[in-house]
């Protein structure tokens, strides 16, 4: 059994909508898991901020997957490399806050792993509404392909 060397952490609220987009991601993948290179682990990590510090410290390479209010046409699809809080975008969800301190948190304290953020833009938040817009259920296997890709790049260097 390989090391775990890279995690895939999707975040969100399944409980927003559009919102619940990392999660639904990393449950896709899980089910999808024979095309994922060895040594690649998929967790939901929900809104939790601060108590994802044990993954950030486990895995030195992370991909996050996170729905954006940021203003683009819903689905678009950006992948970022953010170092400090202050690269993440403006209006990454609800829950930007505690993930923004935890990743200030982790480069204080010199375990910042290497990061890298698929952003998904939506339109809106869509309170107490489990399913996903027909704009983002339609960009999921893009989204999934690009992250299936940059795993095994990231696995294979």
């Amino acid at each position: 059994m390989p090391p775990e060397r890279l995690l895939i952490l999707g975040l969100g609220n399944l409980l927003m909508g559009d919102e619940g987009l990392g999660i639904h991601v990393a449950r896709r993948l899980a089910e999808r898991a024979e095309f994922l290179p060895p040594g690649v682990t998929v967790e939901e990590g929900g809104t939790a901020g601060f108590q994802l510090t044990c993954f950030f410290t486990h895995y030195p390479t992370v991909i996050l997957t996170d729905a954006t209010l940021d203003g683009q046409p819903p689905g678009t699809i950006q992948l970022l490399q953010p170092r400090f809080s202050s690269e993440f975008p403006r209006a990454l969800s609800t829950h930007d806050i505690g993930l923004k301190d935890l990743v200030d948190g982790l480069t204080l304290l010199g375990q910042m792993p290497e990061l890298y953020l698929f952003a998904v833009s939506i339109n809106d938040l869509q309170p107490m509404h489990i399913g996903l817009s027909p704009e983002i259920e339609a960009v999921l296997p893009a989204l999934e392909a690009k992250i299936i890709t940059l795993a095994h790049q990231l696995v294979n260097r």
